[in-house]
């Protein structure tokens, strides 16, 4: 049997765009008879959109029904997670001037949809007993458990990329949810073909020996899904499946 795939973009708290993707999935999956097809999620499940809380739901909610997919921490999930666990803790990539809670960043948009409102010079001590009364135990459980890869014979599904020459099991979380330049500058085949997100891009792009799916849901674009399948890869359209490219032939 050929093995089947699939991996969903950055979905930044756009809980109808995700819904959406799962119904072309599942479209896809009954037409090649193949309903137990994992699902990889690339991470960033909030901040920016209008619905984190509906997100994260919804795929707590599908796992436990019995659906195949996998969530995979991102570095906006990170800082959801952090925030609620300790409000001295600093992310060691972000830039010194911006927070979880800088307007750019989104996660007001995120605190909004559980339900926290407040001014946004609140108090950070009174600030996270809000998000602490609001959040789930279940939803904080799901963030802190979230792995930061998933690995097959020949597909590597990340949030942000790897550092190039480092072994996977030596990779640091810190580059596996942030890393840019570096991973992207690299040319050279990697050990796996690699799926990834963090960096908005116009449309899905196959560079030969990395994937990007995130098309900017974030900012109100596209959210995008690819199905890999044989050594071949589509992009999952409302229509259907479409030829994804590969630079290297």
């Amino acid at each position: 049997m050929v093995t089947r795939i699939y991996a969903v973009g950055d979905i930044h708290g756009h809980l109808t765009r995700l819904q959406d993707i799962h119904q072309r999935i599942a479209t896809d999956q009954a037409q090649h008879g193949d309903h137990d097809a994992p699902v990889i999620h690339v991470g960033d499940l909030v901040d920016r959109g209008p619905d984190s809380k509906g997100v994260i739901d919804h795929l707590i909610n599908g796992i436990a029904n019995g659906e195949n997919w996998t969530v995979l921490k991102g570095n906006h999930d990170r800082l959801l997670q952090k925030f609620v666990e300790d409000i001295d803790w600093c992310d060691p990539v972000l830039r010194p001037d911006y927070t979880w809670l800088h307007p750019r960043m989104g996660g007001w948009t995120t605190l909004n949809s559980y339900g926290v409102e407040g001014p946004p010079d609140m108090p950070l001590p009174r600030l996270q007993a809000l998000v602490r009364q609001n959040l789930p135990q279940a939803h904080h459980r799901f963030l802190a458990d979230m792995p930061l890869y998933h690995q097959t014979d020949k597909v590597l599904f990340v949030h942000a990329g790897i550092r190039p020459g480092i072994p996977l099991a030596d990779q640091t979380e810190d580059d596996l949810i942030w890393i840019r330049q570096a991973f992207h500058d690299y040319m050279e085949p990697f050990e796996a073909l690699i799926i990834h997100g963090h960096t908005v891009i116009d449309a899905v792009t196959h560079y030969g020996n990395r994937i990007n799916i995130d098309t900017g849901a974030a900012y109100g674009h596209d959210l995008s899904a690819i199905v890999i399948e044989g050594g071949q890869v589509w992009i999952l359209d409302p229509e259907g499946r479409r030829a994804l490219p590969n630079p290297a032939g």
